[in-house]
């Protein structure tokens, strides 16, 4: 049982290096898999044909198309501009006080996320969409990046979230559930940004100045144009029918893109070239995550067979030490791991080797899932890597370092939520308990 442990040990660190060497996630985690099973099945043809049957089945399988289908959602919102009438539905509708157009931007976020769960093009869309109006209105550059910057965060946590769908695959851990518990934690992360703009606003008045009333008669159109209504009911649509047992996360990942093509139909946005990008977009997004999915899987299998995850909590068990430890340690290797890998590998690679020490510890997988995206979220903000700041900073043109100071003061919220989920776990699995 020990040399096992050893042999799995060996295989992380030569992965760790294979990283460094510039070589693909899905590729390092392929040969590190098959080699490894190698030293346990003993024969090179069981270790090839496992490899060999991880790819077969995940770029066959009807499970796995869930991505593709809410990939191409997001794609087909992100690509016909849908997000521009959104924040200009919010920021009509939510008045004319200081901050209110950052805090709007949150919500956007929030919705905007719920048809595309992605947080890079979300991080994207409202650099073009929020981040001029901000400067119209003279918001300081700080303020204005590093809420778009940490609110593109929501959207890997409000369903239909990437992140959320490869921990289900990967943990063999029910979807529909995982989106249920998304939902609240997502919407408590929304109101804990919404609160550090408002402090922000006062500490700093000067920082988020007041913008422009609406009338009556303005918010009433910008509802009417703005798709709001229409994205809301295509969003319970598509999760509401999970939830309610009409169809699977595949079928509803299928409705959504129906539902987003007959919008878009409604609303004259719609154009063959908007289609056709975004298939294109999918296609290729969709071969990497399988990929990652393939070599994630004959990677689990070759832990599986070093007994690292078992050990770990079998260790965790007998050590006795408090539950809430254990959970910081796991999140500061998060932290750090995602200083180097990204939100996808990351969640692949180490769920199904942290899942078995979170259960023995009493906690929900459900749980554990959901909170590692919140952490996730905060590695994206923070640096060296901070994918979000970075991609913020590249799109809006604003100094990298300037983003990653507006959104140091958004770490009190995601550490205040990641807390309150730990002390507090029903905040992550009070919903899908209760209606499922």
């Amino acid at each position: 049982m020990q040399s096992s442990v050893i042999i799995g040990l060996i295989g992380l660190i030569i992965f760790i290096v294979m990283l460094f060497t510039g070589l693909p996630v899905s590729v390092s985690m392929m040969l590190c898999g098959t080699v490894g099973c190698m030293f346990f099945l003993r024969t090179p043809m069981s270790a090839v044909t496992i490899l060999s049957d991880n790819v077969l089945g995940t770029f066959t399988s009807y499970t796995t198309s869930v991505c593709a289908m809410f990939m191409l959602m997001g794609d087909l919102a992100s690509e016909s501009g849908i997000g521009r009438g959104l924040f200009e539905t919010i920021q009509a509708l939510t008045g004319s006080r200081k901050g209110i157009l950052a805090s709007a931007s949150q919500v956007v976020c929030a919705i905007f996320g719920a048809i595309c769960g992605s947080g890079s093009a979300t991080a994207s869309m409202m650099c073009r969409v929020a981040y001029p109006e901000m400067v119209r209105f003279n918001y300081k550059t700080s303020i204005s990046t590093g809420c778009i910057a940490s609110g593109a965060s929501l959207a890997t946590l409000i369903p239909p979230s990437l992140p959320l769908i490869a921990y289900g695959l990967a943990t063999n851990t029910s979807i529909g559930k995982l989106f249920l518990a998304g939902i609240l934690t997502g919407v408590m992360l929304m109101v804990c940004f919404i609160i550090v703009i408002q402090i922000w606003c006062v500490v700093d008045p000067s920082a988020a100045p007041a913008s422009v009333k609406t009338t009556l008669k303005e918010k009433i159109q910008a509802l009417k144009n703005g798709s709001l209504v229409q994205i809301v009911l295509l969003f319970a649509l598509a999760m509401g029918g999970i939830f309610a047992g009409w169809f699977t996360p595949t079928e509803a990942g299928v409705v959504g893109v129906a539902g987003i093509v007959l919008l878009l139909l409604l609303t004259r946005k719609f154009t063959w070239k908007i289609l056709f990008r975004a298939i294109e977009n999918t296609i290729i997004m969709s071969g990497v995550l399988y990929c990652l999915l393939a070599g994630a899987t004959t990677f689990g299998k070759f832990f599986t067979l070093s007994r690292i995850p078992v050990e770990l909590g079998l260790l965790v068990e007998n050590l006795h030490v408090p539950a809430l430890l254990v959970i910081f340690i796991i999140t500061i290797i998060y932290l750090v791991l995602g200083c180097f890998i990204d939100v996808l590998p990351l969640m692949l690679l180490t769920a199904p080797i942290f899942l078995p020490v979170i259960q023995t510890l009493g906690y929900d997988p459900l749980w554990f899932g959901v909170y590692v995206v919140v952490i996730m979220g905060l590695g994206a903000i923070t640096p060296p890597v901070g994918m979000s700041c970075y991609i913020t900073s590249s799109v809006s043109g604003v100094e990298l370092q300037t983003v990653f100071k507006g959104a140091l003061p958004f770490i009190i919220a995601f550490v205040a939520c990641a807390m309150l989920m730990a002390i507090i776990p029903g905040v992550a699995t009070y919903l899908p308990h209760a209606l499922m």
